[in-house]
């Protein structure tokens, strides 16, 4: 690849290919703990465009090396706006770590699958650089790390409360959530001459105002004081307490401004803006990217996120279950925003284009496969709506959860001349799409989703996540009884028998949840052990910032009603509740019979280990 096509093609990532646009100064300067790819479910290349798209010089520096004379952080000289900062489309501690706190040996968004090519804390890490080197200039937070330490947190690393990202980056302004609509509001305001400081009302942005300074007034927005970082430290009741505040709020349409006291600042959280229209959200995806890693990285391998989704079509935002463990609705939103049949085609053209593309499209999904263009009936009930979600403990009779446009969405990928196979990847939500009646089966096409699915979009393996047996534990999970397992289950077999497959369901199942002990984790073996499945996709439960089950992890108590949850904290607890997954390994089996044994439950010995 030659410079120029690396220019006309690519946002520029170097100092020679910025001279080369013939710009003398940059607008913004963009900080990433990703590799940039340059595709549409890159949250870097999404916000680079769109600068660009706005009429802004903007340079990219992906994965920057904090450990030498940080030439990185100087190459690119003084932004004319602002540096931005994000540690990549996931939390770096996540991308790290596992459950049990081992270092990871790869990063799936380096070349290669390298790992040590970002910091612990990246984001943090990247604006104290910045703020030490060039200390005059402002500098605007976003993505995954900063949304989800956007106020006081627990840290499962540390195993301490952190407070909000913006006390220890030393950051101007954060965006949270999906960002384009703030950045533009940003990059509008500050190339007006508007200094950062003085951004204290723009939506979906948190500033830490200085010790002194008043909180702003705003007569559209109500305002709630949350308990205080230093209270919070003092009390895990308080903590928790907070917790309830901050997810309402979080997927509220009408939803108010949060202050906290962080020592002597107020950090103010002003709330979201509405939820992208499908002309905004088409708009993003309709950027120039060239939908593939930038030229720099041909001889370092490849870089194994962008292998995952080369050719897959996310076809909407957001989603609205509410899973207690999941971080998906505090970064995305509850409500969904769903792109036009136009776009999505559109880019189904424009990776039958590419290269390597042999006629499969790998995923048409999103957060879950199958909640494309739902919404409420009757939006003005969504508007005064505080629930944290519309299907748990049941579907809400105000949601639209017919499956008709999916199937119409599905139909006309696969019917591209040049597509062989278009397969669903994303996790199903099965509860979503089993009817109580046959007059709502036939009114939202919920058979004919399944059998559309399962017959013609599986390839040998259909995701789907029960996340538990137990309904106690599932209660807190915000997940439906495992008795619609059953039931999708039958259908799935039912229709594979009818076309003559030969396909699996793969659940995924989660251990040391909070409110999950050893005997729950014992019937779940027996009960999965029953179903014929030997179960592979499984993890120990990972506490992460801005999850009502991280809540219960740290503090001991559900934000929602203030009771006691018993959770496995120590290894030795996370250990042996993982270890009942693997029932059918040898050496599990006298540890099993030991343990049943001593929890009096010699009917789940039988059930789990036979005779």
């Amino acid at each position: 690849m030659n410079l120029a096509e690396t220019v006309t093609d690519w946002l520029p990532v170097t100092r020679k290919e910025v001279q080369a646009r013939g710009w003398q100064e940059l607008d913004v300067i963009l900080f990433s703990g990703d590799a940039y790819v340059d595709h549409p479910s890159f949250g870097t290349a999404v916000i680079g465009r769109l600068i660009e798209q706005e009429g802004f010089r903007v340079a990219i520096v992906p994965q920057p090396n904090w450990k030498d004379d940080l030439r990185d952080f100087k190459k690119m000289g003084r932004p004319r706006l602002f540096f931005a900062v994000t540690a990549g489309v996931m939390d770096s501690m996540v991308n790290h770590y596992t459950a049990r706190k081992r270092r990871r040996s790869s990063d799936a968004y380096t070349p290669g699958g390298q790992a040590g090519f970002r910091p612990d804390y990246a984001a943090t890490v990247y604006s104290r650089i910045l703020k030490k080197l060039f200390p005059d200039v402002p500098l605007v937070l976003g993505g995954v790390e900063a949304s989800l330490r956007r106020v006081t947190h627990y840290d499962y690393w540390l195993d301490r409360l952190k407070p909000t990202i913006l006390a220890e980056s030393g950051a101007d302004l954060l965006v949270y959530g999906m960002g384009e609509q703030a950045l533009r509001e940003i990059l509008r305001l500050t190339d007006r001459g508007v200094p950062i400081s003085s951004l204290t009302t723009v939506p979906q942005t948190a500033v830490l105002l200085k010790a002194g300074r008043a909180v702003p007034k705003n007569k559209k927005w109500q305002t709630l004081e949350l308990a205080s970082h230093e209270e919070c430290l003092r009390d895990k009741r308080a903590f928790a307490a907070n917790f309830k505040h901050i997810e309402k709020e979080s997927n509220r349409k009408q939803a108010w401004r949060l202050i906290q006291l962080v020592g002597e600042q107020w950090l103010v959280i002003n709330p979201p803006f509405p939820t992208m229209s499908e002309k905004e959200l088409d708009a993003s995806f309709d950027l120039p990217y060239t939908r593939q890693p930038h030229p720099k990285y041909k001889k370092r391998g490849t870089i194994p996120a962008y292998e995952m989704i080369r050719h897959s079509i996310t076809l909407h935002r957001g989603c609205f279950g509410g899973c207690s463990f999941c971080t998906i609705s505090a970064h995305q939103g509850k409500f969904i925003a769903s792109r036009s049949e136009q776009s999505i085609l559109k880019e189904v053209q424009a990776i039958t284009r590419m290269d390597d593309f042999k006629g499969y499209i790998s995923d048409m999904g999103g957060p879950s496969a199958n909640m494309y263009k739902m919404q409420g009936k009757d939006l003005s009930i969504c508007a005064v709506c505080k629930l944290p979600s519309c299907i748990y403990p049941h579907i809400c009779f105000n949601l639209d959860t017919s499956h008709k446009p999916l199937i119409e969405i599905y139909r006309a990928v696969a019917g591209h001349p040049l597509v062989k196979k278009a397969f669903v990847s994303s996790g199903i939500r099965y509860d979503l799409c089993l009817a109580q009646n046959e007059k709502e089966n036939r009114q939202k096409g919920l058979d004919e989703y399944i059998e559309q699915v399962v017959a013609h979009h599986v390839s040998g393996r259909l995701k789907v996540a029960p996340e538990h047996t137990s309904d106690q534990t599932l209660q807190i999970m915000r997940k439906p009884s495992f008795q619609l397992f059953y039931k999708f289950k039958r259908k799935f077999e039912t229709i594979n028998k009818k076309y003559k497959l030969r396909q699996f369901l793969v659940p995924y199942f989660i251990s040391s949840h909070p409110g999950s002990n050893l005997e729950d984790m014992a019937g779940l073996a027996a009960e999965t052990r029953e179903l014929g499945f030997k179960l592979e996709q499984v993890q120990d439960f990972t506490p992460t910032p801005m999850t009502v089950a991280t809540v219960i992890y740290y503090a001991g108590y559900h934000p929602y009603t203030m009771k006691k949850i018993y959770t496995a904290r120590s290894p030795e607890e996370k250990r042996a509740q993982n270890r009942f997954f693997f029932w059918y390994k040898k050496e599990n089996r006298q540890w099993i019979k030991d343990t049943l044994t001593g929890l009096s439950r010699p009917d789940l010995i039988k059930r789990l280990l036979g005779k």
